[in-house]
């Protein structure tokens, strides 16, 4: 009596083989999702980076304003878009107008500013375009000596002994992000930490 074998493939290895196809399937996928996140990080980096260039450079064209007294600039301010309410317009829109102080010029670049990042710059007609801002986007400028702790950035503005005139003054900037730190992403605690820190100078004021 002649036996004639089975040719195919058995259940099992048909099980075995869809289970190794899910895992690759899965594995690409995370690399996707992973990438798109880079990707994603990259340009909100970018983003601060343009934004904290951009206030710098308001701060260093209005030197009538930076030579107050730290505590009547108006450009040492802290900004949370995730806990503050939404920017409000000020009283002297300045494009409209020549007769603006110092202090007017700079709180009215300042809310130009947080409008940027909070992605809310609007047309003639009120609407909002663009959507260039940060997700929960903070900033915090002042006086630091060191802007790093422990190889990171932190909020914390810390001043030398002698005085906080003699710190530089530096611009941090931040966001609501995803993964590890330190590219905006959240601390054990769920804060988000700075992802940018520009100094803007690293004058002694003097009318201090």
């Amino acid at each position: 009596m002649h036996t004639t074998k089975q040719l195919g493939f058995t259940l099992v290895e048909v099980l075995v083989s869809i289970f190794v196809l899910a895992l690759g399937v899965i594995g690409v996928a995370g690399m996707q999702v992973m990438a798109m996140r880079n990707s994603q990080t990259s340009n909100y980096q970018t983003i601060a980076v343009q934004l904290a260039t951009e206030l710098a450079d308001n701060m260093r064209s209005n030197a009538a304003a930076m030579n107050q007294d730290d505590s009547s600039n108006p450009f040492i301010f802290d900004y949370n878009a995730a806990t503050d309410s939404a920017p409000t317009a000020p009283a002297k829109k300045c494009y409209t107008t020549t007769d603006c102080s110092a202090s007017e010029l700079a709180e009215f670049d300042i809310y130009l500013w947080k409008l940027r990042l909070t992605g809310q710059i609007k047309d003639a007609g009120g609407k909002v375009v663009g959507a260039t801002g940060l997700p929960g986007g903070r900033v915090k400028v002042c006086r630091d000596k060191k802007p790093y702790a422990s190889g990171s950035l932190t909020w914390d503005c810390t001043a030398p002994l002698t005085g906080g005139v003699n710190s530089p003054m530096v611009i941090k900037v931040g966001w609501q992000g995803r993964g590890t730190n330190p590219d905006g992403s959240a601390n054990t605690d769920g804060s988000y930490p700075p992802s940018v820190a520009i100094t803007v100078e690293s004058y002694v004021n003097p009318t201090q």
